[in-house]
């Protein structure tokens, strides 16, 4: 028997390359070649699934909004931009155990009583999945379950049967009878997702496909994955904790970096209507090295209380963050020192947002930096003290986007006073908050001697 020839993809264009190499020729990106199989076929495979297109004017194309309809979990809607639409391919990842298959198994029950809803098991046996319905007191009486991992009985039973909604889980799972390579490779995984895009396009069914994710945070398999489908959604948060949340970082829909908190219970997954105040729940005693942030999550504003610790470095100090990004919390240091007169050349300075809430927008500056000056004069802020704002190199404070919002969900949770950027302070004033506007690093540094 000849041996199957084999060739080395890149997991993240999909480039291939006939021998091993450190460096994809695709990308550039390098240790991304994996060795798969190399497929050939006598024909292409998609060559008799859609008529010639025909070139129109784009004016004369009749626009229409994509019409949503809701999952029956306010959250999961949030996070999808509104809802799930037909036609639409959503692809969500999550860490092993984090409650992917639980949210959608809730989902598919809630759809079932007014759409038709598949469930296709590719990683658990239906009496698994039947005890888990039954262990989160589902109503599963209208919900279909398909076990299988075979890519074209899985098509025949989505063309035969229709449903509005079908979810797949998981991706990595599948393989097609036109590929010899193992299920989760690239070529499969790569096949078998363009497969079901085009089923569901073709037929208008919602498809919902569950991914893998790498040991840095990633969707395993090729970056083609995330460009075919419509949404993709991250599900994060620590399994020792009982938060739980689902960002978008694409969306043909709606909008990007919209957020979905949930709390995980014994009868799964529930949506949390107000995070801030989930979050916020253990805020109040008066300690150092705390400050509660403003951030900006899609069209959420959402408060987060960051705390730092700053202590007597022996040996090297250390810097540390958890939820924030490790490059900025060195430049602060630096603006600090130089523009405000802080200095932790000396100290270890960890930096940690509470809840297990990832922030990556620069307005968490200014937050961070009064709590690591609370901290290391061991002096405590006010309790109901809010900031945001981003610090440039020159310490300037700079302004951070919706503004107006931000200040208006730190009066409603009951905050009376605001340390923001002079350029987001508001033409009118907001009954029981008084707003503090800074410009410069060390004018905000001065503004904690006062309301101490």
């Amino acid at each position: 028997m000849a041996r199957e020839k084999t060739q080395y993809v890149c997991t993240e264009c999909g480039a291939a390359a006939p021998k091993w190499q450190g460096q994809c020729p695709g990308c550039g990106v390098w240790n991304t070649l994996v060795e798969s199989v190399a497929e050939s076929t006598s024909k292409s495979r998609f060559q008799s699934l859609a008529a010639p297109a025909k070139l129109r004017r784009l004016a004369e194309i009749e626009a229409s909004e994509a019409e949503h309809f809701s999952t029956g979990i306010s959250e999961f809607d949030r996070a999808l931009g509104g809802g799930l639409v037909a036609g639409g391919v959503v692809l969500i990842g999550g860490d092993p155990g984090i409650g992917k298959s639980t949210l959608l198994l809730q989902a598919l029950s809630a759809l079932s009583g007014q759409h038709s809803a598949l469930y296709v098991s590719g990683e658990e046996s239906g009496g698994q999945v039947a005890l888990r319905a039954q262990r989160l007191s589902l109503d599963t009486r209208n919900l279909q379950l398909l076990a299988e991992i075979n890519l074209e009985k899985i098509l025949a039973a989505l063309q035969s049967e229709k449903p509005q909604v079908a979810v797949i889980d998981s991706i990595q799972t599948l393989w097609s009878d036109q590929l010899s390579s193992a299920p989760g490779s690239v070529a499969q995984v790569r096949e078998c997702a363009a497969q079901l895009t085009r089923l569901a396009k073709q037929i208008g069914i919602t498809v919902i496909l569950v991914g893998h994710v790498t040991k840095e945070g990633a969707l395993a398999g090729p970056r083609v994955l995330e460009h075919i489908v419509d949404t993709v959604l991250y599900f994060e948060g620590d399994t020792h904790s009982s938060f739980r949340l689902i960002r978008a970082v694409k969306n043909r829909y709606g909008a990007v970096n919209e957020l979905g908190v949930f709390a995980m219970t014994d009868k799964g997954l529930k949506g949390v209507n107000n995070p801030s105040a989930l979050f916020l729940s253990q805020h109040g005693q008066d300690v150092a090295g705390s400050c509660v942030l403003v951030t900006q999550e899609g069209t959420r504003p959402l408060l987060v209380e960051v705390q730092a610790l700053v202590d007597l470095a022996h040996g090297n100090p250390r810097r540390l963050t958890v939820g924030l990004e490790a490059q900025r919390l060195a430049m602060l240091l630096a603006v600090l020192h130089r523009h405000a007169g802080i200095a932790c050349f000396d100290q270890d300075v960890f930096v940690n947002a509470v809840g297990g809430v990832k922030i990556a927008e620069p307005a968490a500056d200014l937050a961070v930096s009064l709590a690591i000056v609370s901290s290391l004069r061991n002096k405590a802020l006010p309790g109901k003290l809010v900031a945001f704002g981003e610090v440039g190199l020159a310490g300037e404070i700079r302004p951070a986007p919706r503004g107006q919002e931000r200040l208006k969900e730190a009066a409603k949770l009951g905050f009376t006073h605001a340390l923001i950027p002079e350029a987001n302070k508001p033409r009118h004033a907001i009954a029981g908050l008084e707003v503090i506007a800074v410009r410069r690093i060390e004018e905000a540094v001065e503004q904690l001697r006062s309301l101490g």
